[in-house]
C-alpha cells in the first residue's frame, strides 16, 4: 500500500454513511497515536470547567484511582470505535457510559461541551502534530461520528456540523473556564499519571513537557507557571518533527486500537466491557449533570 492510499480510499466513501468505517479508518490506521493524545488533551481540557473538575475530585476517581480511571475511559470510548456502534460490545459500552453519567447529576450544556472536545480537539492536534491533516471527509466523518455518540448518550440539541462543535468549545470554555482548587487537583493527578508511564527520573522533564503542549488559557485556569518560551518551541518542535517522520514510513497495514497502548496498565490479564466503569454509591454527587432516566435512552440506533 502507498502512503495516501489509505487515504484516497477514505475520500470514496460517503462521509455521513460510512462515517464509523472513516473513523476507524483514520483513528486506528491513520493517527493512532495522534488521536491518543489527542483525545487525552480533550478530556484533561474539561477539568477547566469548575462544574466538571469540581464535581469529578468529589467522586476521587481521577485523585485516588487515577490508572483505572483513565484504563476504563479509553476502553470504553476504544470499544466502539472497533466494533461500532450496532455490536453487542459497542452497545454494552454505550449502555456503560450512560448508567455511570446517569447515577450523577450533569448538565446538558457540559455534556455537549465534554462532546464537542472529542470532534475538534483532535482535528486541531492533528492539524498541528499529525503527518498530514485531516481531509474534509475525516472531519466530517469525526462530527457525524461524535454526533451518534451523543444521541445515544441522550444528549439534546447537538451541534450539526464542525463548524457548530468548535464555535460551542471556544464560547464555553471562554464563559465557563475557572480557577477551582479541587478541579487542579484533578489536573495534578492526571499530569503525575501521564509521568509514571515512564522511568520515574523523567517525570519532572515529562511534566514541562505536558505543561508545553497545553494553551495559555488552560496553563492561565489551573495557575500553572508556564514553561519558558525556548522550552515550549522545543516541545512542539519535536512532536511536529514525529509527525514528519512519521510521513516517511510505511503506511500501517493492521489497525492499532487504544486497548493496545502500553498506557493501560489495569488489565493485564484482559477486561469484559460489561465491568468497566465505576458504580458509584447512590445518592452521591461526583459528576456534573442533571440526573436522566437512562433507561429510556436508546442504544439501538
Amino acid at each position: 500500500m502507498k502512503r495516501f492510499e489509505r487515504l484516497d480510499r477514505i475520500r470514496r466513501l460517503d462521509p455521513v454513511a460510512d462515517a464509523v468505517e472513516i473513523y476507524r479508518l483514520s483513528a486506528a490506521f491513520e493517527f493512532p497515536w495522534d488521536y491518543t493524545r489527542a483525545l487525552e488533551l480533550a478530556l484533561y481540557r474539561t477539568y477547566a470547567v469548575p462544574s466538571i473538575g469540581r464535581l469529578l475530585a468529589e467522586t476521587g476517581e481521577l485523585t485516588e484511582r487515577t490508572q483505572k480511571r483513565y484504563d476504563d475511559t479509553v476502553l470504553l470510548l476504544d470499544t466502539i470505535v472497533e466494533h461500532g456502534f450496532a455490536a453487542e460490545e459497542g452497545r454494552t459500552a454505550i449502555r456503560r457510559i450512560n448508567q455511570m453519567h446517569g447515577s450523577y447529576d450533569i448538565s446538558d450544556d457540559d455534556m455537549r461541551y465534554v462532546l464537542s472536545t472529542f470532534v475538534v480537539v483532535p482535528r486541531r492536534w492533528i492539524d498541528a502534530y499529525g503527518w498530514r491533516r485531516l481531509s474534509r471527509h475525516e472531519i466530517v466523518a469525526a462530527t457525524e461520528y461524535y454526533r451518534t455518540l451523543g444521541r445515544h448518550m441522550g444528549i439534546p440539541a447537538i451541534p450539526a456540523t464542525y463548524e457548530e462543535f468548535e464555535a460551542l468549545l471556544d464560547s464555553y470554555e471562554r464563559d465557563h473556564f475557572g480557577w477551582d482548587e479541587r478541579a487542579r487537583q484533578v489536573s495534578d493527578a492526571t499530569l503525575d499519571l501521564m509521568a509514571s508511564w515512564y522511568p520515574r527520573p523523567l517525570a519532572p522533564v515529562l511534566r514541562t513537557a505536558t505543561l508545553a503542549l497545553l494553551d495559555e488559557p488552560l496553563l492561565r485556569t489551573f495557575r500553572y507557571a508556564p514553561p519558558g518560551a525556548a522550552t515550549t518551541a522545543l516541545v512542539r518542535r519535536a512532536v511536529r518533527t514525529r509527525g514528519r517522520l512519521v510521513r516517511l514510513l510505511p503506511p500501517r497495514s493492521a489497525p492499532h486500537f487504544a486497548r493496545q497502548n502500553r498506557e493501560i496498565k489495569g488489565y493485564p490479564t484482559g477486561y469484559r466491557v460489561g465491568g468497566l466503569g465505576t458504580r458509584p454509591t447512590p445518592g452521591l454527587r461526583g459528576c456534573p449533570v442533571r440526573h436522566r432516566d437512562v433507561s429510556a435512552v436508546d442504544t439501538t440506533d
